[in-house]
């Protein structure tokens, strides 16, 4: 079921799937992606209901050049209340997580839990951007329907790297007392160390290594992939 939400004058694609349990949303990679994130929601949509979204500038939702990470947390916070969710489960593919956690520290309230498929990671060393650059070549790429947004990737990447600098951020997480669950791949180009990180200073977080799966792990290892979010879903419901 596809619905568009208005937040002021931007428009915003979301599809839902699933009629019954809890409610989740997925947050698309880049930033700039477009909604590719079906076969992951097809996963977890006989247990939850699953809304997929697009940022604005991405697919189908207004390009009205308003790509900062502020917005992006109202237009999550639009969508709660458009669908009348009390509390939800925030979660996402690759940078979605970020996105995810940047709304679940500004709204714990509304917060169920996080779900983050091969990402979470609010530090980089040298020695990770070195491995990303060095085989991003290799890497592949879900379908994407519509264009990527170069410029929402390059606003947004700087929102975040600014986020991340906050002088009480890595206290704010530490504080976070919502159940977070982050799976990662081992065939990944990305280094899996950060998103471990992340999950350990959560309070109530918890890291999962897939070794043979990679960046797109709902394909790789679909089964343990569903059984890792059933479960948590179940356990956090």
């Amino acid at each position: 079921m596809e619905k568009t939400i208005s937040n002021g004058s931007a428009h915003l694609w979301t599809s839902q799937t699933g009629d019954h349990g809890s409610w989740t949303i997925l947050c698309n990679g880049g930033p700039g992606c477009c909604d590719y994130l079906e076969p992951a929601a097809r996963l977890i949509d006989d247990r939850s209901r699953v809304i997929r979204w697009e940022q604005r500038g991405c697919g189908r939702s207004t390009n009205d050049g308003d790509f900062h990470l502020a917005t992006a947390i109202a237009d999550l916070e639009c969508i709660r209340a458009n669908y009348g969710i009390e509390r939800w489960f925030v979660g996402g593919h690759s940078w979605g997580p970020d996105l995810a956690l940047a709304y679940a520290l500004t709204h714990p309230e509304r917060t169920q839990g996080i779900i983050g498929l091969a990402g979470g990671v609010v530090h980089k060393d040298q020695a990770w951007r070195d491995a990303y650059r060095e085989h991003k070549h290799e890497e592949p790429l879900p379908e994407f329907r519509y264009p990527y947004n170069l410029d929402v990737n390059r606003v947004m990447n700087g929102e975040w790297l600014a986020f991340c600098r906050q002088s009480d951020l890595l206290r704010r997480i530490a504080d976070l007392d919502v159940p977070a669950l982050f799976i990662a791949g081992g065939r990944d180009i990305r280094p899996w160390w950060p998103i471990a990180q992340l999950a350990g200073l959560l309070p109530r977080g918890r890291f999962e290594l897939l070794p043979e799966a990679g960046h797109l792990l709902y394909q790789d290892a679909p089964a343990a992939v569903q059984a890792l979010i059933r479960d948590f879903l179940s356990a956090s419901g």
